[in-house]
């Protein structure tokens, strides 16, 4: 038993010298390109068909309907071209071709996200389907081991809200059921069987988002925004195996809440500009080593509805982004950088997203 143990406590400090101080980021069913540009800020300035996730109450501000039909929205790493360099790949999602490029690049943080959101909203109602996927991958220096965050979701969304003394109590839910696969492990040994099937878990959920806003009817509409998420948890047990065959379950979703506060000047007829602070995930963050991780404040000008620019602190690192949008076409980009370090260890990750969608 004794030397048991200690070859568990050799094989655990080995991990621990070889990964460089790296761990998994703070992750979130949705965030969006103009979030991202804002300091990953959203459920109190969400006002389109993005308030179906970040926050249902969002939908009582339409001020129009929306529907989207194209908006593929993709998002990678500043390392992302120095690792395809060193060892090309065709698929950007792919564990066997992503960890075979990282072994010519250890220690270098890769991240991709794809996503889009075709939908129908109109004020106080909305629906959509959501496909999001996600990889984070950091091989060791030694090159035996691999730290990998992957998530796919699939997801069917509805929502309502209800609104009160003339909008400025605003009650949103947002219904969800999702399908997730899911590979969650911090040392995959390499080389190995790096395939999907042989490591990813699989399970169907049925969960549910509620949100308030409360707005003064004050010169600037101060608003108060709190989103419960995850209500009673959303727990990956109703179905498997619906995309592939795999043992386990994905990790429960525990309820937390996201609280913000938002300002909404007006500057001239055409002009006008949001800002906001948020913290997300509000039981996690205290309970976090290092809790700024949690803590988003953003500024967005738009003027006429037409050209957006935006600002704003993810966590300890600055973000920014515009856009143009006409009736149909809307065009976004944003650049963020999101920690990545251990404990209170700060190392940033500088990301890029893109955004085009058609909406009608």
């Amino acid at each position: 038993m004794s030397q048991n143990r200690s070859r568990i406590l050799l094989l655990l400090s080995a991990l621990l010298v070889s990964f460089p101080g790296w761990t998994q980021e703070v992750h979130s069913f949705f965030t969006g390109v103009r979030a991202l540009g804002m300091g990953g800020a959203k459920i109190a300035v969400a006002n389109d068909e993005t308030s179906l996730l970040a926050n249902p109450a969002g939908l009582g501000k339409l001020r129009d309907y929306y529907g989207t039909l194209l908006d593929p929205e993709l998002e990678f790493s500043q390392n992302y071209n120095g690792i395809y360099n060193s060892g090309p790949f065709s698929a950007p999602t792919d564990l066997v071709q992503i960890s075979n490029s990282l072994n010519k690049s250890p220690d270098t943080y890769f991240h991709i996200r794809e996503q889009v959101f075709p939908s129908f909203v109109v004020r106080n109602f909305g629906i959509g389907i959501y496909y999001r996927e996600v990889l984070d991958m950091i091989m060791n220096t030694a090159k035996t081991s691999t730290n990998i965050f992957y998530q796919k979701d699939e997801a069917i969304l509805l929502g309502y809200n209800f609104r009160f003394w003339d909008g400025r109590i605003k009650i949103g839910f947002t219904g969800k059921a999702i399908d997730r696969v899911e590979v969650v492990n911090p040392a995959l040994a390499y080389p190995g069987n790096y395939t999907l099937q042989a490591n990813a878990s699989e399970g169907a959920a049925v969960g549910g988002d509620v949100g308030l806003n409360l707005t003064a009817p004050w010169i600037w509409l101060p608003t108060l925004s709190i989103v419960a998420r995850d209500v009673g948890s959303t727990q990956f047990t109703s179905g498997k195996n619906i995309q592939m065959t795999t043992t386990g379950i994905p990790n429960p979703v525990t309820q937390d809440y996201d609280v913000a506060l938002a300002i909404f000047p007006i500057h001239a007829n055409r002009a006008r500009s949001s800002v906001t602070f948020e913290v997300q995930s509000l039981l996690a963050s205290q309970t976090a080593a290092d809790p700024i991780r949690y803590y988003h404040a953003g500024w967005e000008m738009n003027y006429s509805d037409f050209f957006f620019l935006r600002a704003g602190m993810n966590g300890h690192w600055w973000t920014a982004g515009m856009e143009m949008s006409t009736q149909n076409l809307q065009f976004q980009l944003a650049s963020y950088g999101e920690d990545v370090g251990q404990g209170n260890a700060l190392t940033e990750d500088r990301r890029y997203v893109l955004k085009f969608a058609f909406r009608f």
